[in-house]
């Protein structure tokens, strides 16, 4: 199947030929597996980005055939999951701020400076991320780590596109103030 195919005349085949999907998953499974790790964590990752794709498939029957695109959706979808896992992504949020220690081990690929830089800020990072609504989280990740569009965010959370702005503005002045606090009492 040629990739310029739409993702919704790949859906509308798969609704008869259920293998066909297969080209959606090879489309998006990359950018849907880093969200939800980047929420998640790289543990959780594997089976929250599965866990997308087999809800997808579930629900192919059910995507809307007059959107070309279906990663909105797919970003809808493993958000969902995501909140599933809330409370204890919320939890992993505050151990992290009490802790002040890094709760990923990284890689060789990240560097040393940039590691000392984000391993300073996490546990601020962490408490003002743990202090946000659960939408405007959402909201925020979905631009910052899945770098979704306001209108996908839209589609994505199923909400207007400008409460994708007022969540994105709170949500940016809650981070700003709590890592700006922070930095005001180290300086």
């Amino acid at each position: 199947m040629p990739d310029e195919t739409s993702d919704a005349d790949v859906i509308e085949k798969s609704r008869r030929e259920p293998e066909r999907f297969a080209v959606i998953f090879d489309r998006y499974f990359p950018q849907i597996h880093r969200y939800v790790a980047s929420r998640l964590g790289h543990s959780a990752a594997d089976d929250v980005a599965a866990e997308t794709f087999l809800a997808a498939f579930d629900q192919r029957d059910r995507y809307d055939l007059a959107r070309p695109k279906a990663r909105a959706w797919l970003y809808g979808i493993a958000t969902h999951l995501i909140g599933r896992h809330w409370r204890a992504e919320e939890r992993m949020y505050r151990a992290l701020e009490r802790s002040g220690v890094d709760g990923d081990d990284g890689g060789h690929a990240d560097r040393v400076a940039d590691r000392v830089s984000a391993e300073q800020m996490q546990p601020q990072l962490a408490a003002g991320l743990a202090g946000l609504s659960q939408g405007d989280r959402d909201a925020l990740l979905l631009t910052a780590c899945g770098q979704l569009s306001y209108d996908e965010v839209a589609l994505a959370l199923d909400i207007p596109a400008g409460t994708v702005g007022s969540r994105l503005n709170r949500a940016r002045k809650h981070l700003r103030q709590a890592l700006g606090q922070e930095t005001a009492s180290h300086g």
